[in-house]
């Protein structure tokens, strides 16, 4: 299980920090995708913060009319599947070691086509500007 930090996220040019209004789940609650976590309100707006992943929520970082400033951790969500992978090395020991997977450049780069420049066919004198 891999945890995921909610964190204040930027609402505008001059608003630094925003007043948390009210909490929307509780600690051990599951959480879909875009559901509602908490509330705030800045001196501009009154706003909802939704989850960015599916999980648990285990930890709330701040209490009700607690000032927060914009990048700080709020929460965090426990989400599922999002384990390193690893791969067992064998050794004369009881145990097998893991290390993690590690892909080379050769299975991850993506085959790139040269961009052709589009040339006219066309039998017209005209003259079009690109």
């Amino acid at each position: 299980m891999a945890k995921f930090e909610i964190k204040l996220p930027k609402m505008g040019e001059s608003v630094t920090e925003a007043t948390l209004t009210a909490w929307l789940v509780d600690i051990g609650d599951s959480i879909d995708l875009d559901d509602g976590i908490l509330e705030i309100a800045t001196d501009k707006v009154d706003t909802e913060i939704p989850s960015e992943v599916k999980g648990i929520l285990i930890e709330k970082r701040f209490e009700v009319n607690a000032v927060i400033k914009v990048g700080e951790t709020i929460a965090v969500i426990e989400t599922e599947g999002a384990e390193e992978e690893t791969t067992a090395i064998i050794t004369n020991e009881e145990e097998p070691i893991l290390t993690p997977k590690i892909e080379t450049a050769t299975e991850t780069t993506a085959k790139v086509e040269p961009k052709r420049a589009l040339l006219s066919t066309s039998d017209s004198d005209r003259f079009y500007s690109p």
